[in-house]
C-alpha cells in the first residue's frame, strides 16, 4: 500500500507505487543522491543531505526509498545495468571474433574509467563487508553480468567452429581482466589518471591477440 507523504508544495500525496518507479521525482532523488555520496562518501552521507541535494523534503524522500542503503543499491545497480546494457551488445551471428572483442574491451575499459566511476566502486567494496548484500547486488547485476553475456558469445564462436575453449566463462572472465591490465587498479587507488585512448588501445589490442592466440581454432 503506498504511504500518504506531505509534498514539497505542503500537499499531501498518494503516490501510485507502480508509476513511482520510473518518476521524475525518483530520477532528482538518485541524481542528488548520487552527487552527495560521490563527494562524501556512504558512510557521511545522511539522508537529510540528500534530500537537500534532490531539492525534496525528506518525507518525500522516505516515499521513494526506505533507507540510505536502498538508495545507494538502486544507483549501484543502475550504473550496472548501463555496463550491461550499452557495452555487452554482442551479436551471436557476428563471427568477426577479433572486431568485436576489439570493440567490446574499448568500450568496456572506457567505461570503466569513465570520470566519477572509480569512487562509487570504491564504496562497495567499503562497505561489502558490514554489508555483503550491496556487494553482491553489485556484482552479480554488473561483472558477472558482463561476464556472462561475453561468456554466451564466445560459446556461439565454439558452435560456429571458430574458436575451441574449454571454458568459455573462463574464457570470458581472462579477457575483461586483460583488458584491464595496468589500468584498473591504479585508478581505483588514485593512483593515475585516467588512461589516454592510445594507452586503452595499445592494452586492449594485446589483450586481443592474447585471446586469440590462445583460443582460435586452428584449421
Amino acid at each position: 500500500m503506498a504511504k500518504d507523504v506531505i509534498s514539497d508544495r505542503g500537499e499531501t500525496e498518494k503516490p501510485d507505487a507502480p508509476a513511482q518507479q520510473d518518476s521524475a521525482k525518483r530520477r532528482q532523488i538518485m541524481d542528488g543522491a548520487r552527487d552527495v555520496f560521490l563527494a562524501q562518501g556512504f558512510d557521511a552521507a545522511s539522508m537529510g543531505e540528500i534530500a537537500r541535494k534532490a531539492g525534496v523534503s525528506k518525507g518525500t524522500l522516505y516515499v521513494y526509498f526506505d533507507s540510505k542503503e536502498q538508495l545507494f543499491e538502486a544507483i549501484a545497480h543502475e550504473q550496472c545495468g548501463a555496463q550491461a546494457e550499452g557495452v555487452f551488445s554482442l551479436h551471436p551471428a557476428d563471427h568477426d571474433v577479433e572486431a568485436v572483442l576489439t570493440r567490446l574491451g574499448r568500450s568496456y575499459v572506457k567505461f570503466q574509467c569513465r570520470p566519477g566511476a572509480m569512487s562509487p566502486l570504491r564504496t562497495v567494496i567499503a562497505i561489502s563487508d558490514r554489508m555483503p548484500e550491496i556487494g553482491r547486488e553489485y556484482y552479480e547485476t554488473g561483472p558477472a553480468k558482463g561476464v556472462t553475456k561475453l561468456c554466451h558469445y564466445l560459446e556461439s564462436q565454439v558452435a560456429a567452429g571458430i574458436l575451441a575453449i574449454e571454458d568459455c566463462e573462463v574464457a570470458a572472465a581472462q579477457f575483461l581482466d586483460s583488458c584491464l591490465a595496468t589500468i584498473l587498479k591504479p585508478l581505483l587507488f588514485n593512483a593515475v589518471e585516467a588512461p589516454s585512448d592510445e594507452r586503452i588501445d595499445h592494452v586492449v589490442g594485446i589483450a586481443v591477440r592474447m585471446f586469440l592466440a590462445a583460443y582460435r581454432r586452428v584449421a
